[in-house]
């Protein structure tokens, strides 16, 4: 979109938004109006599921009054005024009590992203030539049983307002693909999975072909595999194994909603405690421009930071809307994210990762007498500080070296005593995005990125055959 067209765009939704406030009554109200487009492919097997673009339009209206939030989501945004009415209503109705929000200014700002090539200007069929390529190396192999590739994008203008004089309007731009083969051998069935997706643009997706070879053998491989016995093990987690350990494990439990929320949890997550040895810092930092949880501001219009949830082992942060900062008596950090224009803002992660030190991979080796080297994640859950991770892919580690592949490999633990049990950490660094996400609060997938160097952890509980 040309300067122009954003100016005339942006007076045009200014002034619409301002008129839609004049006879507002509320504590606070914001506005949020989003527009876009976008594309998908998707190839099952040998099938060409879904091909083809679609375009929105629609925004919400959130309003205070009293502690109670009013919300109404529409398409129609020649009603604004309506809709602002309705929202203070609703509020009106539930609020009862004094609920003050952190201050974040005033602001006024027009956000451009920055793309190698704009996936716009890539034609439907160009993208469709793409996933059928990346799908016939996938099923080039005898072995594979089936396949599954998948392209999104999707060009959007987001314009943000609220009742304190904040208007901000940012552009953002997101390219991915996502791979899947599923190996079998009589009734043994494996399959693996990879995935990348961020701001940059559409050139990193043209360049998967050696992934997809990477997936494919993956999957056949794990056919040979033998099953992992059961028990304690020293572990080293690859840089997107420990991303997730740090996103799900770690960050979920460092988001301010859930803390003020759970008595139990606030006496454990108390600011200044131990958490891991002087090596340990975890970050999440939503100002990495082109990753794929970057946001220049979040949804309630609060600049986004880098914010230290442990630095140098100790519990220093956690993440905040401007409701949690205050009530709290903390500083907002720019975590209030919203799926979309109709889903209410909640603390989330952006691009969360544990920070690099200086032990090499050879290095993390030495001393291992009989361990288990984990890369990737095949999903897991967590309840509280409790965790169950699959690994995706594994080997055996036998006197410092890395030896024969093993699978069913599942990691289960505390997560506070993991982290006290991390005795090194790689100098390696890899953060990664792709078209999963975080599913909080069912507003999935959001685009988050996770990562980190390899790390090795003493002590891992993995369930096995």
């Amino acid at each position: 979109m040309s300067d122009k067209n954003i100016s005339d765009k942006k007076n045009k939704m200014e002034k619409l938004i301002k008129n839609a406030l004049k006879s507002a009554k509320a504590d606070q109200i914001e506005i949020r109006i989003n527009e876009g487009r976008g594309t998908g492919v998707s190839y099952v097997g040998k099938e060409l599921e879904s091909i083809g673009e679609s375009s929105m339009m629609g925004g919400c209206v959130r309003a205070l009054v009293k502690g109670g939030w009013g919300f109404v989501a529409f398409n129609d945004i020649e009603n604004l005024s309506r809709y602002v009415k309705m929202a203070c209503e609703q509020a009106t109705l539930v609020g009862n009590k004094d609920v003050s929000l952190a201050e974040t200014g005033v602001i006024n700002d027009v956000v451009k992203t920055h793309v190698d090539l704009d996936p716009a200007d890539v034609s439907l069929i160009d993208k469709h030539d793409l996933c059928q390529k990346y799908n016939n190396i996938i099923l080039s192999s005898k072995k594979i049983q089936t396949s599954s590739v998948r392209y999104v994008d999707s060009h959007g203008t987001l314009y943000f307002a609220n009742l304190e004089g904040s208007f901000i309007v940012s552009e953002n731009i997101f390219c991915g693909v996502s791979v899947m083969a599923m190996a079998k051998d009589g009734m043994d069935v494996q399959q693996a999975y990879d995935s990348i997706g961020d701001l940059r643009g559409y050139k990193k997706v043209e360049n998967f072909e050696e992934s997809c070879e990477e997936v494919t053998k993956r999957a056949v491989d794990l056919l040979s595999a033998k099953p992992v016995e059961a028990g304690k093990y020293t572990v080293i987690a690859d840089p997107k194994l420990c991303g997730v350990f740090t996103h799900e494990a770690f960050g979920h439990l460092s988001e301010a909603d859930f803390i003020h929320e759970n008595k139990k949890l606030r006496e454990i997550m108390k600011i200044g405690k131990r958490f891991g040895p002087d090596e340990l810092s975890i970050v999440d930092d939503g100002t990495l421009a082109g990753e794929a949880g970057y946001n220049k501001y979040d949804s309630e219009g609060t600049p986004t930071q880098k914010t230290y949830l442990i630095k140098d082992g100790i519990l220093t942060n956690r993440l905040h809307s401007r409701e949690t900062a205050a009530k709290m008596s903390e500083k907002p950090t720019g975590n209030a994210r919203a799926i979309s224009y109709g889903s209410e803002p909640i603390v989330r992660m952006t691009n969360t990762y544990m920070e690099p030190r200086d032990q090499t991979f050879e290095e993390m080796l030495t001393g291992v007498d009989d361990g288990i080297y984990a890369k990737g994640s095949l999903g897991g859950q967590t309840n509280t500080e409790m965790f169950t991770f699959s690994a995706e892919e594994a080997y055996r580690i036998k006197d410092g070296k890395v030896c024969e592949q093993v699978r069913d490999i599942v990691l289960t633990g505390n997560v506070f005593e993991t982290l006290t049990n991390i005795d090194a950490i790689g100098n390696d660094f890899v953060l990664y995005g792709g078209l999963g996400g975080c599913g909080k609060g069912g507003q999935s997938p959001l685009r988050v990125s996770d990562g980190g160097p390899h790390i090795r952890i003493k002590n891992v509980t993995i369930g096995g055959r």
